[in-house]
């Protein structure tokens, strides 16, 4: 049995896209390393703890993956694959994940998403009782950035789940 690998080499310098794609790589994954080092920095010491540590881990982790290309070499269509179904089935699943609360006046805010929520449903009213009946009947507003970064999140933990595999294959071999 051949193995197969989805790397082809040419000759030759390399062109504009190629030299693109290493550029947008190397700061995405600079970006999302000091992103995470950041996140884990500033809200360890939270009521979440657990989670932001998580969340921070799979930044910093992703980025170290992204700024070395040369050490895990992750084939293309299968991490292309894994990331896109983790990013959807993640993000999916975090609307099962909701925060009710009764603030103040009687504001009811119905926050959905995990880990990061992006979608809410709010209203206020002159008790808490009417304040939830209309929060229920309001429309849902969504955070495009915090579903940008929920997707990107679910993405890099599914580019880790691949990172896995390799150092795991990599091991038996």
């Amino acid at each position: 049995m051949t193995d197969t690998t989805d790397e082809t080499r040419i000759d030759g310098p390399p062109g504009r896209w190629v030299r693109a794609g290493r550029l947008t790589r190397g700061l995405l994954g600079a970006f999302s390393l000091v992103a995470g080092l950041t996140w884990i920095l500033f809200t360890v010491h939270g009521p979440t703890a657990l989670l932001d540590l998580a969340v921070g881990l799979v930044l910093a982790a992703a980025g170290l993956v992204l700024l070395m290309p040369h050490r895990i070499r992750l084939p293309r269509l299968v991490t292309t694959i894994v990331m896109t179904m983790t990013a959807i089935a993640g993000t999916a699943a975090g609307l099962t994940a909701s925060t009710e609360r009764t603030c103040c006046a009687y504001a009811y805010v119905l926050d959905r998403g995990f880990p990061i929520t992006w979608a809410q449903r709010a209203a206020v009213g002159p008790d808490p009782t009417s304040a939830e009946r209309l929060a229920g009947s309001a429309n849902w507003t969504v955070d495009l950035v915090s579903l940008a970064a929920n997707l990107l999140l679910w993405a890099y933990a599914g580019m880790l789940i691949v990172v896995i595999g390799v150092l795991a294959r990599r091991r038996r071999a």
